[in-house]
Order: structure tokens, then sequence, then C-alpha cells
């Protein structure tokens, strides 16, 4: 089968190449899956260019991508919740890595039928940012009126994060670039501010909960914004000691700096690693079937232009997910 692969670290054009291997086997518990769609995200990229070896030390050549919509084509001999033909989507875990290829073997038991009223491509675009924005809203306890600033809102996960934000009842405040503020707008945020015009520290005050996908000096900023006793939920900034010691980081302690921070503040710091989860995929499902979430999808790419799709969101300029569809691949076979 023709799946792609980093090949080395570096730019995307040079560590990035199609390669031929051999299809995957599947244990009692897995599926094979082929691929209709696979969704892009920037630790895909970042994995790439070599930004995250500390991090993630990967056994090059190795595929590349975690989001996937497709269909059972073969089912380990313990899998009862899938039959061949079943339509499903999901996050692969860590080890499953590889999913913008033809086929895609998955433990069974972390993915979900896909939304049936949206096409392959919207599907694939919904796991990894669906994951992180409930993952890392539940860890900060949203709850109905809950004043919430979202950063970078025309991102795939902020797109997602407004959406499911005002589904509880939160009142959501958002930051993105002057060309997006109409069509963030239209997600439902409350107040969108032009990062480029306005300073976003001198609106959103007394929040209940700092969303922040940007980190850095970001996520040292939220501090200042929320009230006594507010939530900074970060899928960027430094680990929280608990998800550091998940993470296998036994000695890790929270930097003095963040920790005098949220002392002062009475406030609490979580950090969400992303983890797949069937039946938060299952909830997506149900939301994106009753209309309270749709997809966020800027471009669309043919298999044979992955490359060129990672180099367009490596730009940092997409307006939600970069999607990359083998279906013509299966139609001229």
């Amino acid at each position: 089968m023709k799946a792609l692969q980093i090949t080395k670290y570096g730019d995307l054009q040079n560590s990035l190449q199609f390669s031929e291997i051999d299809k995957p086997e599947i244990s009692e518990n897995e599926i094979l899956i082929a691929v209709k769609a696979a969704a892009l995200n920037p630790i895909d990229y970042k994995l790439a260019q070599g930004h995250l070896k500390e991090v993630l030390d990967l056994d090059l050549p190795t595929g590349i991508g975690y989001d996937f919509s497709g269909e059972v084509i073969e089912k380990g001999s313990a899998v009862q919740d899938f039959e061949i033909r079943d339509e499903v989507y999901g996050r692969v875990p860590q080890d499953y890595m590889g999913t913008v290829a033809e086929f895609v073997a998955v433990d069974s038991r972390v993915i979900a039928r896909k939304p049936q009223n949206i096409s392959f491509e919207k599907a694939c675009s919904l796991p990894l940012a669906g994951l992180t924005t409930i993952q890392a809203l539940e860890k900060a306890g949203i709850k109905e009126n809950d004043r919430v600033l979202i950063h970078a809102g025309s991102g795939g996960v902020g797109s997602f994060a407004i959406q499911y934000a005002k589904a509880k009842g939160a009142i959501v405040y958002t930051t993105t670039s002057s060309t997006n503020v109409e069509w963030v707008k239209a997600l439902g945020a409350d107040r969108v501010i032009d990062y480029k015009n306005e300073n976003y520290k001198e609106i959103a005050s007394d929040l209940d909960i700092v969303f922040d996908t940007l980190g850095e000096e970001y996520t040292f900023e939220a501090f200042g914004i929320i009230k006594e006793g507010g939530r900074v939920t970060s899928i960027v900034g430094p680990p929280d000691v608990e998800t550091a010691k998940q993470m296998g980081m036994e000695d890790y302690q929270l930097p003095e700096k963040l920790s005098k921070l949220k002392e002062e503040n009475s406030a609490e710091y979580k950090f969400t690693w992303m983890q797949p989860n069937a039946a938060q995929l299952k909830e997506i499902k149900a939301m994106v079937e009753d209309r309270t979430i749709r997809p966020i999808i800027d471009l669309v790419y043919p298999f044979g232009d992955a490359v060129k799709a990672f180099e367009y969101l490596a730009t940092g300029r997409a307006q939600g997910k970069v999607i990359v569809s083998l279906a013509e691949t299966f139609e001229n076979q």
C-alpha cells in the first residue's frame, strides 16, 4: 500500500516521502480500515520538522497523521462493536500513527462510527480537535454561564472549542486576526477580539476559564485576566504535575513562575495531553448529527498532494482544518 512517511527530520519537502509498505496485519482487538480521508494537525508537521524529538522519539521512517475516517474492511476475532463496511472515524493512539495512508490498523476500542450526516472529509476533521477541546474544558470544569476565553478561534481546535463552549452555555471570548473576525463570529462567539487592532487583556477580564492554545507568554498572561479562583487549561504550556507523571516525568516540578502565578491568584492550572476516547467520539457524533457542532474545513487536497497540504498547514493561515482525501484513490482502483 502507499503511505506518506517521515523519512528524516527537516523541512517538509525533504522530510516527507511516499513509500510502498506492507498493509498492516491486525490482532484480535484491532480493525483494518480503508482510509477515505485524513485530517492534518500542527503536531504532525512539528514531528516531521524534528521539533518534538525530546517528547516523541520516532523510529524513522514512520507514518504520519493521527486523524482519519474510513471503512472497516477487516476485523479481529474479539471485535464485537464493528462490522465489515461500517463507516468509522477517530484519532489513533501513538503506536498506530500513520493515517495519511491507504490503510490503517487500530484498536477498535478507541474509535467510533462516524456521524451519518457528513462526508468522510468532514468527519476526519473532528477527532483530534474535538477530543482535545472536550478533555481540556472538562478538566477546567466548564459549566453554564462561565466566562471563557478561547485563543486562536479560527484554528482547528479553536473553531471546535467555540461551538462546544457555547453548547455548554458559556459566554465565549475569542481572539483572531482582522480577516477572520466575521467568520469566527458566525461560529457563535459572544466577543471576537481582533488581536491586530485590540489588546485582548483590556477586553477579556474576570474570566472563569482561559483555554490556552498558544503557549509561551500567553500561558502566563492568562492568570492576569482570570478572576480569583479561576482556571487556566492549556494544551501547549508546561505540563501540570499530574499529567507529567502520566507522561513518565516522575521528578517534574511546575515551573517557578507558573507556580507563583497559580498561588497568587488561588487559581487552577491544568494541562491536557489528549488521549483517544471512544465515548467522547460518540458524544461528538451526537452533537454533529443534531447540528450543535459543525465541522470547519479550509481546504481538501488529493492524496498525491499531501506534502503540499502539510506545507499549507504550516503557514498558519488555515481557517479550520486541512484535509487529505483518498476518495479518488479508491475510485481509480
